[in-house]
């Protein structure tokens, strides 16, 4: 799912593109994309868009008349732009929206549709939508610390929760995580003054230090390849690869569609963390510390000369 850095980017792109521009017409392709009929979504063509924003992980694109279109890309939604002239890729989309100086499409992979368009009708409409996460790059370490802590949840539920924090998803609270040293399946009603500290580094860092990045390999063209899988990334997606700061294999608990991926022996004291379908099946088996798990590790094959590979 595309998280706080992505859709930066997204938005920093279709400001360029589409800001002061006219929306000509939308063409829904797929109906079940649109969750919401009133304003109905022909009231928006023929209207310039005024502003943009981010609401969360959704993109906000405020038209004349006070008027919103709100897309949530969930997983596997992405976005592409075509400037006018160009010919429209032929891959399927689940909407079209022309303007005067382009077309702007949404696509979704796989046959799940979890993508979301909404038509509201100002700032009162946003709000019924926003899950309430605090904007931790604008928010103060008091402010922080009285969010985390409203309620009792692991670190990762807690930072991935929209309603406590906005714009972080799978892919950045692992990277949070392992920056901030702690483990994923810690509870936030534990934590130590100097762990919250930390933590609330952690996550301002790993979000600015990553926009900056994409912006910087982006080179000002519309984002396109966006994933939640980067190279340079410490931890997350890079099971089984040397963490960067110790060298410790990186682990993973996996659950439903998603994966936390944390080390070790930076995180957990050294601890492995229980994943659900392996545990059940090694049961007694199960590696429960670093140690436990290199031993595991099968030996290189010693060469003809007796030396190791």
């Amino acid at each position: 799912m595309p998280e706080l850095p992505d859709i930066t980017l997204y938005l920093d792109a279709l400001g360029e593109r589409i800001v002061g521009r006219r929306l000509e017409r939308i063409t829904l392709v797929n109906p079940f994309l649109l969750r919401t009929a009133s304003p109905p979504l022909a009231s928006a063509a023929g209207r310039r868009v005024e502003r943009l924003r981010r609401i969360g992980k959704r993109i906000a694109i405020g038209l004349e008349g006070q008027l919103w279109l709100v897309l949530h890309l969930m997983i596997a939604g992405r976005l592409h732009w075509y400037p006018s002239g160009h010919k429209v890729s032929a891959r399927a989309a689940l909407a079209r929206f022309e303007f005067d100086s382009g077309t702007l499409t949404l696509t979704e992979a796989g046959s799940k549709r979890r993508a979301a368009l909404h038509v509201l009708a100002g700032d009162a409409g946003l709000e019924r939508i926003d899950p309430g996460g605090l904007e931790v790059l604008g928010a103060d370490p008091g402010a922080f610390t009285a969010r985390l802590m409203l309620e009792n949840h692991t670190l990762k539920r807690a930072l991935t929760d929209p309603r406590l924090f906005a714009g972080i998803g799978n892919a950045y609270s692992d990277e949070i995580l392992h920056r901030a040293r702690l483990s994923p399946l810690a509870l936030t009603h534990k934590l130590q003054v100097g762990e919250i500290a930390r933590l609330y580094q952690a996550v301002r860092a790993t979000l600015e230090e990553w926009t900056a990045r994409l912006r910087e390999t982006g080179g000002g063209t519309f984002p396109e390849g966006v994933t939640a899988f980067r190279p340079g990334m410490a931890v997350h997606g890079r099971f089984g690869q040397p963490c960067p700061v110790c060298g410790t294999p990186v682990q993973r608990i996996r659950y439903a569609d998603n994966e936390t991926n944390y080390c070790p022996r930076c995180q957990t004291e050294g601890r492995v963390l229980a994943d659900r379908a392996l545990s059940r099946l090694l049961k007694d088996d199960w590696p429960k510390t670093v140690d436990e798990l290199e031993r595991l590790q099968p030996r290189p094959a010693p060469t003809a000369g007796g030396q190791r590979k």
